[in-house]
């Protein structure tokens, strides 16, 4: 299969990063790639997804990863994973023979293994340097779901219209359920018995990267995991506090230790990104100080420096984000050389450990097993978005009153960069906006 032919069935078939930004998979297929790493890190702390669906479906994502290594004519496959996901080790040790230059990579068990930039360093031994795409070292990247969503394009012609999510916290019963793309987060969260308490919020993703997400805000096909927790989590309070309030405590309380500098994942790599620089910057008002702003670019928002390093539990993830989407909105770029200082010797000790993550968080009661249930839940309506993916968004292709059946094309992004959309259900279209469509299901389905 050619990287053209492949990255026409992806895009078609609506498969983009089942997880994180929503990159169109098909735009990374590239013929300079000798390397193809399979992310089974999962590295935020309560994700149990990827791990049972490589345990349950290795075969299928194995042929689809052997598709991937053939069409861009890479030398190896690497599957990275954790030791203690035995499961998925084993069905993998299984089917490795069958496979030419597929071989696994043992990952530690450090936050966050699972950021594309660490994982490559992780598995290879090689940086991709500040600014640049993991191809310009010869490697592409796609998680579980992904390369699952690619077999069964590839083999069974099936559209994406169903999203594997990992559903704990503060519920009677925690899981990971696939559900149709488009139900409320609501109805999703109730196939779990509801939750224990009624003053709770959602976070849609991990409770490192992820943000608050409202009941009736719907499932994408990037969305990993809802956690329900209490309103009054320090998680959630970090979520719901104001910049200028982080910017006054930040003036009023940051030390300089560097802490948030020592212990962060793509600092210790040689990236140029130095957050207590950043702290000191943008609090005490240093104009002059421009390198330590532009440099939070190479952020990585993965949350280690407010969640876990700063002993004054400031938020300079939330101010970097801030002001990278000031720089991004009026044009500023990057360097065009960014300095580079290479790994730092004392890296090793400076890892953090997913069991010390969780305690600090405290979200250690949380950790318990979540089963993988596939039963097929009808729901009545689905609104599925337009704008899933990175580029822009879906053009709608049906109209209002059209009858529709699942699998069946909704939305394109032929000529653009994207991914197309499909009806989660049969149905009947009760509403169209350039945003999304509304599909009702038909009574005798």
């Amino acid at each position: 299969m050619t990287i053209e032919k492949l990255s026409g069935i992806m895009k078609s078939h609506g498969i983009i990063g089942a997880g994180g930004a929503g990159f169109p998979s098909g735009t990374k297929l590239n013929s300079d790639a000798d390397t193809i790493i399979l992310n089974c890190a999962e590295c935020e702390p309560l994700f149990k997804l990827h791990r049972q669906l490589l345990a349950t479906y290795t075969f299928e994502i194995m042929t689809a990863l052997s598709h991937v290594k053939e069409a861009v004519g890479a030398k190896q496959v690497i599957i990275a994973l954790k030791p203690s996901y035995k499961e998925a080790i084993d069905k993998v040790n299984y089917y490795l023979p069958s496979f030419n230059d597929f071989r696994i990579s043992l990952l530690p068990k450090i936050y966050p293994v699972g950021d594309e930039i660490i994982l490559i360093y992780e598995t290879t031994g090689k940086v991709v340097k500040p600014g640049k795409l993991p191809i310009t070292e010869g490697v592409i990247v796609y998680n579980v779901e992904t390369m699952l969503n690619t077999y069964y394009a590839i083999e069974e012609d099936k559209n994406v219209t169903d999203k594997y999510i990992t559903i704990t916290g503060e519920i009677e019963n925690p899981g990971t359920f696939k559900v149709p793309v488009g139900i409320t987060v609501k109805e999703a969260v109730a196939l779990t018995g509801g939750e224990k308490h009624e003053d709770c919020m959602y976070l849609g993703g991990g409770l490192m990267t992820g943000n608050i997400v409202m009941p009736n805000d719907v499932v994408t096909k990037k969305l990993n995991a809802i956690l329900v927790l209490p309103k009054n989590s320090p998680i959630i309070q970090k979520r719901l506090a104001k910049s200028n309030i982080n910017l006054q405590r930040a003036m009023s309380s940051c030390c300089q230790c560097r802490s948030c500098t020592d212990l962060c994942s793509r600092h210790l790599l040689g990236y140029p990104i130095e957050p207590h620089l950043f702290m000191r910057a943008v609090s005490k008002g240093m104009t002059s100080d421009t390198e330590a702003v532009i440099n939070s670019m190479y952020c990585s928002q993965c949350g280690l420096c407010e969640l876990y390093s700063c002993p004054q539990d400031l938020s300079p993830r939330a101010l970097i984000g801030k002001v990278r989407d000031e720089l991004r909105k009026n044009k500023v770029p990057t360097p065009e050389t960014p300095s580079y200082t290479g790994v730092a010797s004392d890296r090793e000790y400076k890892l953090v450990q997913m069991g010390r993550l969780r305690s600090r968080l405290g979200v250690t009661n949380y950790y318990v097993p979540a089963t993988l249930t596939e039963k097929e839940v009808k729901f009545k309506e689905v609104k599925i978005p337009m704008n899933q993916h990175i580029g822009p968004p879906a053009v709608p292709v049906v109209k209002k009153g059209d009858v529709v059946a699942k699998g069946q094309l909704i939305g394109s992004t032929e000529g653009k960069l994207g991914s197309d959309i499909h009806s989660s259900i049969d149905g009947k279209v009760i509403a169209v906006t350039d945003m999304y469509v509304i599909i009702k299901r038909r009574t005798d389905k």
